[in-house]
């Protein structure tokens, strides 16, 4: 699992997912110096902690690199929630606190989210089958129910007999 970022690694990581292309050393320290003062050589370390722990893959270009992010925040994020959740002795519990933090975006953000994976879930038949299923309940809604006393049809009857009779 992945431990959190500091805050000079954020600060790197954001720019390089926010601008999700191969970036240089002197990119992130240009835009990072309209914020702080900072040298390059600690943007180079930084940059060079980060692909040590797998964050950044980088490839030569003359004398220096480009680095590129490995993974998304939105992955990052996700792995953080997944970590301290593991780490609660009531996981159930732990979840419900947390969605009673969230705002009413971020709830239908999940409920979104949760049927995305829901669709995703099912196997390729089982989704056609799902969505033919839906069709079908739909056009059975727009028929006529089928009074209490009748039998269904086809259960065990050939095609024209009556209940009870013999068939033709």
């Amino acid at each position: 699992m992945p431990r959190r970022l500091g805050d000079l690694e954020d600060a790197v990581m954001t720019r390089v997912w926010e601008w999700n292309r191969p970036v240089t050393v002197r990119e992130v320290l240009e835009d990072l110096q309209k914020e702080r003062s900072i040298a390059y050589t600690t943007v180079m370390t930084v940059l060079d902690n980060l692909h040590q722990k797998g964050w950044v893959r980088r490839e030569a270009e003359g004398r220096a690199y480009r680095y590129e992010a490995v993974s998304t925040r939105a992955a990052y994020s996700a792995a953080l929630m997944n970590e301290a959740w593991s780490a609660s002795d009531n996981p159930a519990a732990a979840l419900v606190a947390f969605f009673g933090m969230m705002s009413q975006e971020q709830r239908q953000a999940l409920r979104d989210a949760v049927r995305m994976v829901q669709v995703d879930d099912r196997p390729e038949a089982e989704q056609e089958q799902a969505t033919a299923r839906e069709g079908a309940g739909e056009q059975a809604r727009e028929e006529q129910p089928q009074a209490a006393d009748e039998a269904p049809a086809g259960e065990g009857d050939e095609p024209g007999a009556e209940a009870g009779g013999k068939g033709r």
